[in-house]
């Protein structure tokens, strides 16, 4: 008997089978993202021959414009179903990036053909992110919100895990293109999973108005600075992310480059420590039961800002290698506690109402953040060499839990969902 409960929660049957198809579907697209990690520029650089400022525009410029088409796509999610949504976004990600293998084999395939998939990618990824956290909050009551939130979490650290190395075996075997390919093929079987999920979804609230205003645009960013729990919520991911996202050029460089390391213990240093990762999201739950969301999210917060500054002593030799790994680890199995507290926590402050607007306002700010971020500190490494300006935003990284909310959000006076078990 307790061999089958054990395994119910494995499935993530004690959610209910709807919340199965709903987690099998996002591992499933997850998957296929990191099978397909680094193809873009590598298809760049090895059959249209790119060079570097195109590659890294491919990045950049790709996520930038990506978020900025994704922001009017949040106020016509709100309002309306949203697993059609989510299946209509993961059919365009296929869509989309089927169009790169096609053009490829009749020897048509462009730059900018590759920057536009990017960009239309990047925006049903936001548009996706936004529709699912809405159509969670309908799908389960709140006592089971970090539940799932967990499960995401642990599953986007599997993929991480193992999509990699698959994906640079395939990529040596087949070319990039086939990881595009199976990078297309998740998302239509995501599309597919999320279709036979069946069941009733609850009617969004209508719109007063028939037609988006340019004001309309800005409700997510005016709910969150409103509400005194989230603004400080949304300050530290924004700045935290940012700040770390943006030294990760400049370690590349500093390890690659005037430290000699090799390709090979440059991934090691990266991937090994994503354990941490699985350990920490297993862990969010039990600690939160214990010591409350809100205590765990004001402590994994500032502990996970601790880290970064010890990348700044890297050295050579497997020294080095071990202090970069010893940090990733520490960092990695911080934000792992943090991150589905976080995402639960900003869920159960925000009205049923306004969860795909706010969260489309999020993510649109964080990645632009990053995107902001990255480009200053490359400026800075440049000027200031890549260790100092590393240094530099792991000291400035040591102040962002300054950020953290204060005080534990109340949930919302909302009625709960009852869904079906079965």
């Amino acid at each position: 008997m307790r061999s089958g409960h054990r395994l119910d929660q494995l499935l993530g049957r004690r959610l209910g089978r709807r919340f199965g198809w709903l987690w099998g579907a996002y591992g499933t697209s997850a998957l296929g993202t990191w099978l397909a990690f680094g193809a873009f520029p590598l298809i760049a650089v090895r059959v249209l021959h790119a060079g570097p400022a195109e590659v890294a525009a491919l990045s950049s410029v790709g996520a930038a414009v990506g978020a900025a088409v994704a922001v009017p796509l949040g106020p016509w999610v709100e309002f309306r179903r949203k697993r059609p949504v989510l299946i209509t976004m993961d059919l365009v990600r296929c869509a989309a990036l089927l169009t790169i293998p096609t053009a490829f084999a009749f020897g048509a395939l462009t730059f900018l053909q590759l920057l536009l998939v990017s960009v239309v990618v990047a925006a049903a990824d936001i548009t996706f992110r936004a529709a699912s956290g809405a159509y969670l909050k309908t799908l389960l009551p709140a006592g089971d919100l970090l539940v799932a939130n967990a499960r995401f979490e642990s599953t986007a650290w599997t993929t991480t895990i193992i999509g990699p190395p698959l994906g640079g075996a395939a990529t040596g075997l087949l070319g990039p293109v086939a990881t595009v390919v199976a990078d297309a093929v998740s998302y239509l079987l995501s599309a597919l999973g999320l279709r036979a999920m069946g069941g009733q979804e609850p009617p969004p609230e209508r719109r007063r108005a028939a037609r988006t205003r340019a004001g309309d645009l800005l409700d997510g960013w005016r709910y969150i600075l409103a509400d005194a729990t989230l603004r400080p919520l949304f300050y530290n991911t924004a700045v935290f992310n940012g700040l770390v996202m943006a030294t990760e050029p400049l370690l590349a460089v500093l390890m690659l480059g005037r430290l000699g390391f090799t390709p090979w213990q440059y991934g090691l240093a990266f991937a090994a420590p994503s354990i941490g990762g699985l350990l920490g999201s297993r862990l969010a739950r039990p600690l939160a039961a214990r010591f409350g969301q809100h205590r765990v999210l004001v402590v994994s917060g500032t502990l996970r800002a601790l880290w970064s500054v010890g990348l700044a002593f890297t050295g050579p030799g497997t020294g080095g290698l071990l202090l970069v790994a010893g940090v990733e680890l520490g960092l990695i199995f911080c934000c792992a506690v943090f991150n589905p507290v976080s995402a639960t926590y900003r869920l159960e402050r925000t009205a049923t109402d306004r969860v795909a607007r706010t969260l489309t306002a999020w993510t649109v700010t964080t990645k632009g953040s990053i995107a902001l971020l990255t480009a200053v500190w490359g400026i800075l490494g440049s000027l200031l060499g890549p260790r100092t300006a590393i240094g530099l935003a792991g000291v400035l990284l040591l102040a962002t839990p300054l950020l953290l909310p204060r005080r534990a959000a109340t949930p919302l006076p909302e009625p709960e969902p009852a869904p079906s078990r079965t």
